[in-house]
């Protein structure tokens, strides 16, 4: 694979404002979710939506809520908006990012001055099947038709077992992790810590949904929105807090579960050697990272994938507590999928938004003391859509 060093649509682009609705099961409507977190991202920007030139949303939905042709929610949020072209992009999981990276491609182009950038998804009005059965639609209809996300990624935990070795211990320690960090997290879903006992072990509460993956393992159905504005990097000089990439890559793998090596997450360490090579770092540059763990055990094997450890050394480093907090490079210090939530459009977003909340020091008790080069990992379908990103607060 031949990797492309620089990236000049990642280059061209700051963060200048950030909003995000607190994450869980939530009476707020699709639109009213959107306007919020639109609200915060302008005034934390300190303009209007007359600023603004075009506008995008990353919003799965697959059937989850009616309002299928919702871009021009955005619109609402700011008289100011009207009239403003709106995009939506799917993209599975990855649909935050989606929206996010062709706002930075627009951006770059120089088309855009100013991008407005939103992800939402309203979920929990929704049962537990009906959600698994939207999520469903991101895997390969052919092959997988029926199968759940829960059961694919159980193929990836058993390939890993039967490589390496059995990953449940290291599964729930790392459930155990980001409950814990989502403590700090007020936007959290769940604020709830969670046992190592209780997570291995196989019970009412926390019964087998796709072995080796039981209810601790999965991430949460969740409401919630997240919101960017961006805008290029040569008026950094009027954002004292402005954020920027140094990398923003995407690499899209095979959809089919057939035709990939399941112990091994080959589209996500594709995109992490990318983005490591588009930003001119290594991992060990790196202060923390907020990755995809829509499973405990895609958080594991991404751990491999982005160099952190080797091939089968995963389950080492996490109880090593190499990933916690005061560790090597702790890992979703927001409490990720798992606790935080995964409202799915929102999720790419969310990532961004607490990223680059933490490189300008205002993540609240989250925040990490000296924190200068973040990661962010936001991941769609079975390690089919990667996207990478690596941020950096801008110096005066």
């Amino acid at each position: 694979m031949t990797i492309r060093k620089r990236n000049p649509s990642a280059e061209s682009s700051i963060i200048v404002g950030c909003g995000h609705t607190r994450f869980g099961r939530l009476s707020a409507s699709l639109e009213e979710l959107i306007q919020e977190a639109v609200t915060e991202a302008l005034a934390d920007a300190g303009m209007t939506g007359e600023a603004v030139d075009a506008v995008w949303l990353g919003h799965f939905n697959s059937g989850m809520v009616a309002d299928g042709f919702c871009s021009s929610m955005i619109l609402g949020a700011d008289s100011a908006l009207r009239f403003k072209p709106a995009i939506r992009c799917e993209n599975a999981c990855a649909s935050g990012a989606a929206a996010l990276y062709s706002a930075l491609d627009a951006v770059a182009s120089g088309r855009v001055d100013v991008a407005l950038v939103v992800g939402v998804e309203k979920m929990t009005h929704l049962d537990t099947a009906a959600v698994t059965r939207a999520l469903g639609g991101a895997s390969y209809q052919r092959e997988e038709a029926g199968m759940s996300f829960p059961e694919i990624f159980s193929r990836y935990a058993q390939a890993y077992a039967d490589r390496f070795e059995d990953p449940t211990e290291a599964m729930a320690r790392i459930a155990v992790k980001n409950h814990s960090n989502a403590l700090a997290n007020p936007l959290a879903h769940m604020q709830k810590p969670l046992p190592l006992d209780f997570c291995l072990s196989v019970s009412e509460r926390n019964p087998m949904i796709a072995a080796p993956l039981k209810v601790t393992d999965c991430s949460l159905i969740t409401d919630g929105a997240a919101a960017l504005v961006l805008t290029r990097r040569d008026r950094s000089a009027d954002y004292p807090r402005a954020v920027g990439f140094r990398a923003a890559e995407q690499v899209s793998d095979l959809l089919p579960l057939s035709r990939k090596d399941l112990a091994a997450f080959e589209g996500p360490r594709h995109a992490f050697q990318q983005a490591y090579a588009a930003a001119g770092i290594t991992v060990n540059d790196l202060d923390f990272a907020e990755v995809h763990d829509c499973f405990t055990i895609a958080e594991l094997m991404t751990l491999e994938a982005m160099g952190l450890a080797k091939p089968g050394e995963a389950p080492a480093i996490v109880r090593e507590g190499q990933i916690e907090r005061g560790g090597r490079l702790p890992i979703n210090l927001s409490g990720g999928l798992k606790a935080k939530g995964h409202p799915v459009g929102a999720t790419g977003v969310s990532m961004h938004v607490l990223a680059a909340r933490q490189l300008t020091g205002r993540a609240g008790k989250m925040q990490l003391d000296g924190a200068e080069l973040g990661l962010c990992f936001n991941m769609g379908g079975g390690a089919v859509t990667n996207c990478v990103s690596v941020l950096e607060p801008l110096k005066a």
